[in-house]
């Protein structure tokens, strides 16, 4: 089940609410429990039970670990079990089928793949599990005793399949006590409409537009054409992940949570290193303060820490998905925050702004041709059609009818990826922001689910993560 179904914004959504609404304030962690195994185990109800071993065995960790406290030794190991397990079971279920076709590629090799269904949301949940036995056993958390509200925040469906990441600490008081509030609910509202257009209006429409030049010959792509393609899929990304963060933050506000932000208008970065602060934040933060940091961060040298730059990089990229075109992505990108930690921010941050939002775009698009494209082969020769070697021309008469047709969408999508609607809205009288704004999140509304009722290109990006 996913938010941008009629599914679960008509039937699972409004049912939720009622009962959570109705019920005494002590129930409702396990009204929740209860709803967020179902809308988990929706599409594979078997993954109900590795979702609820993965609740145990991280809550019994927490539990071991609080009691080995004073024995730091016996703490250590426990976390190091926990960490294993966690682990182990991600590269069983994700890449367990990569690495055996791998391995099988070698002569006389020949290891049969399982072909698993990858459990949705794996990648997010298990490393917010991870979270809550680390911060315990640095004392940046207390021990959760109540196995429900444990369950709750593992499985808490606003952000179970698409993050953001959200981890204990941040959210430990919430599960004993939330205000909540009309305001708070309200505001909710608007943040998941606002998420759901993102999603609806302008990622899925403009994912139609890279679908007709991912899925073209390589020969047959032009200069101009192979551009419009990448830039398509560049917003759709960003409006599909970030469309899902809004909802999960307004679903989240609905029953009471204030979960981080996870976008903040990366496109307008002005380097790959401000980009990676503003995209996925959740994740960053993850990597930062649980691999980067632990590894030395920065205070060992430049030489350690380009090498845990690039470790960080290469996890960060192989995390997205179980294909090598991850893994490639990751280490470019650890290719140029290296080079921005060298010399090169130095130089960008004395140039003029424009240089530095051309180089961080530049990157940027560039690198989401081999994160979404299967083959390392396809990325190359998508290469090559961009910059002019595919022998295809500059132009095409398929081109020119393709910018036409999507014109409006991609001018409203590159001024939606910055701040400058928010900015506008911001400085209309108060009495008229009143007036306006339940309006358009009406007509919001109202334009999704009607693009919903016939829609049948509906994908998920992050289904696979």
């Amino acid at each position: 089940m996913v938010f941008s179904s009629l599914l679960f914004m008509f039937k699972y959504l409004p049912i939720v609410l009622a009962v959570y609404y109705i019920s005494p304030v002590k129930w409702r962690n396990l009204w929740l429990f209860v709803v967020n195994l179902v809308f988990y185990g929706w599409g594979e109800p078997v993954y109900i039970l590795l979702m609820l071993m993965s609740i145990c065995i991280n809550y019994t960790a927490g539990l071991l670990i609080e009691k080995y406290n004073d024995k730091r030794a016996r703490a250590k190991r426990v976390l190091i079990c926990n960490i294993v397990i966690n682990l182990a079971l991600l590269g069983f279920f994700k890449y367990y089928d990569l690495f055996v076709s791998t391995l099988s590629l070698i002569p006389g090799v020949d290891i049969p793949a399982l072909g698993l269904t990858l459990p949705i949301g794996i990648s997010f949940y298990t490393f917010q599990t991870m979270s809550y036995p680390i911060d315990l056993y640095r004392g940046d958390a207390d021990v959760q005793r109540n196995f429900i509200s444990f369950g709750t925040f593992v499985a808490l469906f606003p952000q179970l399949i698409a993050g953001p990441i959200v981890r204990y600490k941040d959210i430990a008081s919430q599960l004993s006590f939330r205000v909540g509030g009309i305001d708070q609910f309200s505001s909710g509202v608007q943040r998941f409409i606002a998420g759901l257009g993102k999603k609806v209006l302008l990622a899925n429409n403009i994912g139609l537009l890279w679908n007709a030049y991912s899925s073209a010959a390589v020969s047959e792509l032009t200069i101009v054409g192979s551009w419009i393609g990448i830039i398509a899929f560049s917003l759709q990304i960003y409006f599909d992940f970030s469309g899902y963060s809004d909802m999960a933050i307004g679903l989240g506000r609905m029953l009471g949570f204030e979960f981080l932000e996870n976008f903040n208008y990366p496109y307008i970065s002005k380097s790959v290193t401000e980009f990676w602060r503003r995209w996925h934040i959740s994740l960053g933060t993850w990597f930062r303060d649980y691999v980067y940091i632990p590894l030395g961060g920065n205070r060992c040298g430049l030489g350690r820490q380009f090498l845990n730059i690039f470790i960080v990089w290469a996890l960060t990229g192989f995390w997205h998905g179980a294909n090598w075109t991850f893994l490639c992505w990751g280490v470019y990108y650890a290719f140029f925050l290296m080079l921005e930690k060298a010399f090169l921010l130095k130089v960008l941050n004395s140039a003029p702004a424009a240089v530095g939002h051309v180089y961080a775009l530049l990157v940027a698009v560039c690198g989401w041709v081999m994160f979404d494209l299967d083959s390392i082969v396809h990325s190359a020769g998508y290469y090559k059609a961009m910059f002019g070697l595919a022998g295809a021309g500059v132009v095409s008469p398929s081109d020119i009818f393709y910018l036409r047709n999507y014109a409006l969408l991609l001018i409203v999508s590159v001024v939606a990826c910055t701040p400058l609607g928010k900015k506008l809205y911001e400085r209309l009288p108060d009495k008229l922001c009143g007036a306006v704004g339940p309006v358009l999140m009406l007509a919001v509304l109202v334009l999704s689910t009607a693009y919903l009722v016939d829609a049948t290109y509906n994908p998920f990006l992050y289904f696979r993560f």
